[in-house]
């Protein structure tokens, strides 16, 4: 059993409050999209921890038949620490589907390591929804080999589905000095293309691209993201 620290993301917004939950529903249609939430900034408890969560994107895929769910942990990882980074076998990484509007996981996508390898279960129904869960043992499973800090991306298929999970460069793009000066009354706005505060850090990513038909065909969906420690 896992108890969740959920991070949920609305479309377009950046959520940088410190609280232990924080709220909100992402919605988008699947028939093209791109969607960011980014915290940085986090709950005390979760802060720069296995189960802190910095990122959550979802987009649509090359193949315009699948979209991609990637959720990034532990951002402001330095090159030098990033080596030693791993993911927390204590910590399971759930993508959350809403098919029907009712901002209630219909379906969930289950990633968590064990021994150097990302094990991923779904998408399928959970068996209860909300801040607990159990790994869906019966529902598909697919696994990848962690990609060490510094090599070629290793990447799975299994089902007309792919997976990744290792450390990349952290993409979020946040000017905080500027947004700091904003915050003071200092300015109206950011500047283009501004600074690039976490320019240099890494993160820990699981990256899942899925075929629409799994996760609602072509019509709309609520995403998020949860990190539920063991």
């Amino acid at each position: 059993m896992c108890e969740s620290k959920k991070k949920l993301i609305n479309k377009n917004i950046i959520i940088m409050k410190k609280l232990k939950i924080i709220l909100g529903i992402g919605i988008i249609a699947i028939g093209g999209f791109f969607m960011i939430a980014a915290d940085h900034i986090d709950a005390p408890a979760v802060s720069g921890g296995t189960s802190d969560i910095t990122d959550f994107y979802a987009f649509q895929a090359e193949d315009t038949d699948n979209i991609v769910f990637a959720a990034n942990v532990q951002g402001l990882l330095s090159p030098t620490d990033t080596g030693d980074a791993v993911f927390d076998e204590n910590v399971l990484v759930e993508f959350n589907i809403d098919t029907d509007g009712d901002n209630v996981e219909n379906l969930v996508i289950q990633a968590i390591p064990r021994d150097g390898t990302m094990y991923f279960f779904g998408p399928a129904s959970p068996n209860a929804t909300g801040l607990n869960s159990t790994i869906l043992t019966s529902a598909t499973q697919s696994s990848v080999a962690i990609t060490p800090y510094g090599s070629s991306a290793n990447i799975e298929e299994n089902g007309g589905m792919k997976f990744f999970a290792g450390p990349r460069d952290d993409p979020f793009f946040m000017d905080f000095a500027q947004y700091g000066e904003i915050i003071a009354g200092n300015a109206t706005g950011f500047n283009d293309p501004g600074s690039d505060t976490f320019a240099g850090t890494n993160v820990m990513s699981i990256v899942v691209e899925v075929p629409k038909s799994m996760v609602g065909g072509s019509g709309t969906i609520n995403t998020w993201v949860e990190t539920k420690r063991k």
